[in-house]
């Protein structure tokens, strides 16, 4: 671990356990649960605030299956302080506003019951809501379908199909079995075209080229293309992307292929993730180098992104159709908030000038097995003739 990860790492380590106290002192007094249910509750908070950094580590530090094992308590620990630490945030906003409010109406309000029943209840739905959000991120992405409207789209393309993943995360928790599922349900939509639009892995390709090895399985008679994403970089990205095309997959590193699905040229290019330059200069991502040589003629010209912002120096080269992911919709509340921060889109389609822009929420999920709000999804695009 080098000096700069292993600072984040305690300040990491240092803001969770005050976070872990923060959320015991507000609601372990008001719960009333006695000596032994409070210290039961204390002992369960101190494994959480353990067992989190373990799990974050597991993978990286220990070998298989143990440290797949640690990981899958450690990141489902995550996902369920960080809605017990949410709630209990909004438990303590909800509180101090009653008590505001009954101030100049000289009223009384049961706060002994109220403080109870609202600390349970901020326990119950944690884990209620974690336990569904478990189900939700295991179960496979459903397909969603997409209508591009396209104007001046020739009418032999009028319904050609693009299926998009994205954000697949082979890991500690996703594996082989998991993107078989995936491969075998992209297959089954016949698309003419497949774009993977990032993240597909969590570790080095040592560990993880046999769990992400169905990918090679996909088939789509004009291609199935590849770009980087940020995980990727932290992963290893040049053994990956050699790893990728051993498979079988196009990886667009600012270049692009020319198809001709119906006898007149249609471009289907890639970037490198948009933050790529910070792990090599050679490899900033670059959507003017992307389209450079590409035929004048070309219609549509389709951008594959990781991430969404680059869709601002996309647009003005004449790019008809941006797809990107990185964002996971969010992946469970409150997130998707703070998406809006760092994204210009979070998910769905989108119109930027002349050029749609269609975020994924993700075909898998990062870091706690959890989707709350934010559905995985595998995304059957398809063009549409439309008038100008």
């Amino acid at each position: 671990m080098s000096l700069r990860q292993s600072s984040f790492f305690l300040r990491f380590l240092t803001l969770g356990a005050l976070a872990h106290v923060y959320v015991g002192a507000r609601l372990i007094p008001d719960a009333l649960l006695g000596g032994a249910g409070s210290a039961a509750a204390i002992l369960v908070l101190a494994l959480s605030c353990i067992l989190i950094p373990l799990g974050m580590l597991g993978r990286s530090s220990v070998h298989p299956p143990w440290g797949d094992r640690i990981a899958w308590v450690g990141l489902f620990a995550m996902g369920l302080f960080s809605s017990l630490f949410v709630l209990t945030v909004l438990r303590d906003a909800l509180l101090l506003a009653a008590w505001l409010l009954t101030l100049p109406l000289a009223a009384a309000l049961p706060w002994t019951v109220l403080r109870q029943a609202s600390a349970w209840a901020v326990a119950g739905l944690a884990l209620a809501g974690t336990l569904a959000g478990l189900y939700n991120a295991r179960r496979r992405a459903r397909v969603v379908d997409v209508d591009v409207p396209i104007a001046g789209l020739p009418a032999d393309l009028d319904g050609f199909t693009i299926v998009q993943i994205s954000d697949i995360h082979v890991g500690p928790t996703i594996k082989k079995r998991y993107v078989q599922a995936i491969v075998d349900a992209v297959n089954e939509q016949l698309p003419d075209m497949i774009a993977i639009t990032g993240d597909v892995v969590d570790g080095s390709v040592e560990h993880l080229s046999e769990q992400a090895s169905p990918l090679g399985q996909l088939r789509a008679p004009y291609g199935v293309y590849l770009v980087t994403g940020n995980h990727e970089y932290y992963s290893g990205a040049a053994p990956w992307v050699a790893e990728f095309r051993r498979m079988g997959l196009r990886v667009l590193m600012n270049e692009h292929a020319v198809i001709y699905p119906s006898g007149l040229p249609v471009v289907v290019a890639g970037v490198t993730d948009y933050g790529a330059g910070a792990f090599d200069p050679q490899q900033r991502s670059n959507p003017l180098a992307a389209l450079s040589g590409a035929p004048a003629d070309a219609l549509p010209r389709i951008l594959l992104a990781h991430q969404p912002r680059s869709a601002a120096a996309a647009e003005p080269l004449g790019y008809t159709l941006q797809l990107s992911g990185h964002t996971h919709g969010g992946q469970f509340f409150p997130w998707g908030f703070f998406v809006r921060f760092q994204q210009p889109y979070t998910a769905g389609l989108h119109r930027l000038g002349r050029m749609w822009i269609y975020v994924s929420r993700g075909t898998g999920y990062w870091g706690p097995p959890k989707r709350l709000g934010a559905p995985s999804e595998i995304t059957r695009l398809r063009l549409r003739a439309a008038s100008r």
